[in-house]
């Protein structure tokens, strides 16, 4: 049985895909094959988009403070059908949506997908990391090369027009206090929020 939807903390987290871009050297999925206690994260296929709703129609959302689109995969693999999901719980309620992503949507897709997530999607969660394009590359290890740094930057800044809230993120573990600094001026200019996380 796929888990499709798994809880964290007070939101409901959907595992919609397990194909990214990105080799992480801090991936969770480099340790195991669940987080925070879940049922295992690894798809033996992609869920419909069906069976994604569903499985959220099966949950009660007032249960739940908000609906996060992150699983074992980058959720923007999936963007069409990730905003036909949103819409889908839109209509049934106004639980806030957020999307935990690696920035790189519009290099996956092809085209500017900021736009399509306007009047959907509340928070837009960006993983940073670095403060350079050098570091960020030895760091993500995104197979689009070192152009995806900037791509990353500029999807972040497109969002700040039609998403209420931006956060980027790094990971504590490798950014030194001097770098996270530094990327806090990066947050300021796209106008975005700046979040460090643990490594967890």
């Amino acid at each position: 049985m796929m888990t499709i939807t798994y809880k964290v903390k007070n939101g409901l987290y959907l595992n919609i895909t397990n194909r990214c871009p990105c080799d992480c050297i801090f991936c969770l999925r480099h340790n195991g094959e669940s987080v925070y206690g879940s049922d295992p994260l690894w798809l033996e296929r992609e869920p419909t988009v069906e069976e994604i709703c569903q499985s959220i129609d099966a949950k009660d959302l007032s249960e739940f403070s908000e609906i996060v689109f992150c699983g074992y995969g980058e959720p923007t693999e999936r963007l069409e059908d990730l905003i036909k999901v949103a819409k889908h719980i839109k209509e049934k309620s106004n639980i806030k949506i957020r999307i935990n992503t690696n920035g790189l949507a519009d290099l996956i897709n092809g085209k500017e997908t900021a736009p399509m997530l306007e009047n959907l999607i509340d928070t837009v969660s960006i993983s940073l990391n670095a403060a350079n394009k050098e570091d960020y590359f030895n760091v993500v290890r995104p197979k689009f090369g070192m152009k995806s740094f900037d791509q990353m930057l500029k999807y972040a800044k497109d969002c700040t027009k039609y998403v209420p809230n931006v956060v980027m993120t790094v990971v504590d573990l490798v950014t030194s206090k001097e770098d996270q600094q530094k990327c806090e001026e990066i947050c300021k200019s796209v106008g975005a929020k700046l979040r460090v996380r643990p490594c967890e």
